[in-house]
């Protein structure tokens, strides 16, 4: 071969894997997730007036097992609260995880806050947390002074590992309706 056809195969060899790698820069709306805005905060006491509000009880796995129940596999979950109302708010006062005894590990609100029509919240938990053992949960409660479209509350469990990819969600069920604006009670 001679040395001009070598270059010139170099070079286009160049010119083509160049144009295959991806911009150092992602274009807006593309790859990148929007910055999250964090809800308002809200007060409610006794004078608050609550048309509708539910308690949900929510599975998570934080991990799985395979090969006969010997090995586990990591899940990292999100806890997505999604209000669907076109037009009203709603207000989300408890977010609290338990562990498979019934235990609760952690209260995610200090104070309820405000999701506006439409918005969207979520709470995280690592594949590095097994705190919550494979029957953990989360209980939400939410209000809302006005009728609405009930929001959908729901986890999503995914891990990778080993060659392998794992991902599913898991619906809330309402356990409670609820027409106060306190925290449901439960096991502590």
């Amino acid at each position: 071969m001679s040395q001009a056809i070598f270059r010139w195969l170099t070079f286009a060899a160049i010119v083509v894997l160049s144009a295959c790698t991806s911009p150092t820069t992602t274009p807006q709306g593309q790859g990148e997730p929007a910055p999250a805005t964090q809800p308002q905060q809200v007060t409610l006491d006794e004078n608050s007036q609550i048309a509708t509000g539910q308690t949900l009880y929510i599975p998570v796995y934080p991990y799985i097992y395979y090969e006969d129940q010997k090995r586990i596999f990591n899940l990292a979950t999100t806890l997505s609260i999604r209000n669907t109302d076109l037009a009203n708010s709603i207000i989300i006062t408890c977010v609290r995880y338990y562990n498979s005894e019934g235990q609760l590990i952690r209260q995610y609100l200090e104070r309820p806050i405000q999701l506006a029509a439409l918005a969207s919240t979520d709470f995280f938990i690592s594949t590095s947390d097994n705190s919550g053992g494979l029957g953990a949960n989360f209980i939400v409660d939410w209000v809302a002074q006005t009728n609405v479209s009930e929001p959908i509350i729901e986890t999503v469990a995914i891990g990778t590992g080993f060659q392998q990819g794992i991902s599913f969600i898991s619906p809330g069920k309402v356990i409670q309706n609820q027409t106060n604006h306190t925290c449901s009670s439960a096991a502590s």
